[in-house]
């Protein structure tokens, strides 16, 4: 690009980054503390620099100027003078091009370089010293792009009390699998192929929580060891998708792949790391913000700035306390929702987010903010509701209209399952919708999102495979992800030919993922526990973009086939009573047409004080009872959670408006299916080691699942 334009005109210090118009575009940059402000002009792959100007104006801390005549498309990044004081908090470096933080696409690539970091990594007092070599080479490019906001996005809004998210990797998803086009595996078009699209449909999800797709680069650390951060939990650029999830070189490829999710039926969470930054620690690059205004940007260190405050474990934490921090995450989300039209948000360490000077705060300024903001009302947010700074475990403490991340229900279920002793009374709180944690506040049990596994930690098979992390293929000498899993690997660790300890295995993921989608809360699946995928031991695979990672579709045989419409199957079942989608926490009812809940001892009592703390027994009963809506018939249904690992029986309850039972499933079973009656009082009904039963009274209503497909997809 040619240009006569020898000084930009003043310009607008909003709205921020770079805004086409009429006859031209506008560059906007916030620096608290910046002398100078260049504006740098490149060719269209960013290789050649053809134009530097300086911006003319400030205004409010923020430098703008307009460059009449240019168009989308046009490409550039920054160089910002001022000092370079680290012991001030300054780390100003004119030599190093700067990405803008609104940059909503890049040209080229980023190229590991020592040339990138701010400081003369030769010299005696490391960054005390400024390192003056150019790094324009190795660094991307910023791309602007025309105003493509829509006021009134597509969406598919799921009601929380109805939601069942998906946890997913984009690359991880689709990169192995057959029936998707090559161009399109581990891209984002991949996700909206029409039989992955079929496939999640069928399986009954609503929600898909992508892991991050802002464009994300490897910490150095990795790529010495030649390996990558497979995640992308490591944010380059926050308004950017990810250059390696495009098919192509068009960012609306996301916005189309969430408009075919939309049109599936289903909605799309963002994961968002507004913790940290790419930059790292004070011996890290100098790539946006800390070039641009790090004493703004960052949490430092009061008594000695030159170090930053770690509460992430990232090397630098994000000062959202400062009131244009605060505007770039809300502009950031509000892009994300009008033109990209996602539906919510999952924030990573999210308790960086409410923390003030003195700590975490549910009234801080950003959760104010949010509260406010009228483009963000009805999104889904979500909140991983612990960091590692100081009182930095915060589940249950989040505002209400936050969803959190329940790490007790996770811990619990897995040890109630394993048949660790003394679990009844937590075990029933937890699949109770933790009221302990969150009613108290006025929350709703859609408040939990409740789940076994995560991207973090083991798979579901790998929970009842293994008992020791096995990690070694991240090159750590095994030391780095959990070292207690609350796992088992029953009698063999990892894979086995043993007939038993296989069927054990799958009929312990049979009671978890049971025990999870009949739990009050919002329930949340990883992709692959439906198959049963391994990642063979590896607990922390965030470096592993490989088969590790990837769901190896072309592998998945009869017995994983058998366990995905297992699934599919109780899903279905869970949207067939209305008991699961009532929002508000049962309990014992005064009025018996009210729904409620009741507990049950292998006797068929009613639990009493005495039975909660009978330390050896691995059985419950529980009972949920309503009114049908439409025929006023009496609802029960009852299910019995037997985690002993031997045989036992129950005896059913006895109840004047029930006359016999029926069991709709039985985990015991290879398929989980079973059906059979039982007369009431008398009967007992055998429990198999290890299972769980869900039975329904005669009067109980299966109505028809309007949101879910009846046909399943082949893998």
């Amino acid at each position: 690009m040619k240009t006569a334009i020898t000084k930009l005109e003043a310009g607008a210090a909003y709205p921020l980054g770079a805004s086409c118009q009429a006859n031209g575009i506008n560059f906007a940059l916030f620096s608290a503390h910046a002398e100078r402000v260049e504006l740098c002009l490149f060719s269209a792959d960013g290789s050649v620099e053809l134009q530097r100007y300086t911006l003319p104006s400030i205004s409010n801390q923020v430098w703008h100027g307009f460059l009449p005549n240019a168009t989308a498309g046009t490409v550039y990044a920054y160089r910002v003078h001022g000092p370079y004081a680290p012991q001030l908090g300054h780390r100003f470096n004119p030599q190093k091009l700067l990405l803008d933080p609104y940059a909503r696409s890049l040209a080229g690539n980023f190229v590991d370089s020592g040339i990138h970091y701010g400081f003369d990594q030769s010299h005696p007092d490391l960054d005390l010293a400024i390192d003056l070599r150019d790094n324009s080479e190795f660094m991307p490019k910023c791309v602007v792009m025309s105003d493509c906001s829509d006021s009134a996005p597509s969406g598919h809004r799921v009601a929380e009390s109805q939601s069942i998210i998906y946890e997913a990797h984009v690359k991880g998803l689709t990169r192995l699998h057959p029936a998707i086009p090559e161009k399109d595996r581990g891209k984002f078009s991949g996700l909206a192929a029409d039989h992955m699209l079929d496939y999640l449909k069928a399986l009954g999800i609503t929600s898909l929580e992508l892991l991050p797709v802002q464009s994300f680069i490897s910490e150095p650390f990795l790529r010495e060891k030649q390996l990558s951060n497979y995640w992308g939990y490591n944010t380059l650029a926050f308004f950017a998708p990810h250059q390696n999830y495009l098919s192509g070189n068009d960012i609306y490829e996301f916005r189309r792949t969430v408009d075919k999710i939309h049109d599936a039926g289903m909605e799309v969470i963002l994961d968002i790391v507004f913790n940290h930054t790419a930059e790292g620690g004070r011996l890290g690059p100098t790539l946006s913000f800390r070039g641009i205004d790090n004493l703004s940007y960052y949490r430092l260190q009061p008594e000695d700035p030159r170090f930053y405050i770690n509460d992430t474990g990232c090397g630098n934490t994000i000062n959202i306390t400062h009131p244009r921090v605060v505007q770039m995450v809300l502009d950031c989300l509000r892009y994300w929702v009008t033109t990209m039209h996602v539906d919510g948000f999952r924030f990573d360490l999210a308790p960086v987010l409410g923390r003030e000077q003195h700590g975490f705060h549910q009234g801080n300024g950003f959760f104010d903010a949010l509260l406010q903001d009228p483009t963000l009302t009805g999104t889904k947010l979500i909140a991983e509701p612990w960091d590692i700074g100081p009182n930095g475990y915060q589940l249950g403490n989040f505002p209400p209209g936050w969803s959190e991340w329940n790490d007790h229900y996770r811990d619990t279920v897995r040890r109630y399952w394993r048949g660790d002793s003394g679990m009844l009374p937590e075990f029933a709180r937890r699949i109770h919708g933790s009221s302990d944690i969150f009613e108290h506040s006025g929350r709703k049990p859609s408040s939990s999102v409740n789940f076994l596994t995560s991207h973090d930690g083991f798979t579901l098979s790998d929970l009842v495979s293994y008992k020791e992390r096995h990690n070694q293929k991240n090159n750590e000498q095994n030391q780095d992800g959990h070292r207690e899993n609350l796992s088992d690997n029953y009698g063999a660790e990892g894979q086995t030919l043993e007939v038993s300890i296989i069927e054990t295995r799958w009929r312990q993921m049979r009671n978890m993922l049971t025990t999870l989608l009949f739990s009050q809360g919002t329930p949340m699946l990883i992709a692959g526990d439906e198959l049963g995928r391994s990642q063979q031991g590896n607990n922390n695979a965030y470096c592993q973009d490989n088969e590790i990672s990837w769901l190896n579709w072309p592998e998945f045989g009869k017995r994983q086939e058998h366990h995905r419409r297992f699934v599919e199957q109780i899903i279905r079942l869970r949207n067939q009573f209305s008991i699961f989608n009532i929002d508000r926490y049962l309990h014992e009812a005064p009025d018996p047409n009210d729904p409620m809940i009741e507990w049950y001892n292998s006797s068929g009592h009613l639990m009493q004080a005495n039975h909660w703390s009978e330390y050896q027994v691995h059985t419950l009963g529980q009972l949920l009872k309503w009114k049908d809506p439409h025929t006023e018939l009496p609802q029960r249904i009852f299910f019995i959670y037997h985690a002993d690992k031997f045989d036992a029986s129950f005896r059913l309850p006895t109840l004047a408006e029930v006359s016999y039972w029926t069991v709709v499933f039985d985990t015991s079973r290879d398929d989980g299916i079973a059906a059979g009656q039982f007369s009431q009082p008398k009967d007992s009904i055998h429990l198999t080691s290890r299972s769980t039963l869900m039975l329904i009274s005669d009067t109980t209503v299966m109505q028809s699942s309007t949101n879910r497909t009846e046909n399943s997809s082949n893998v």
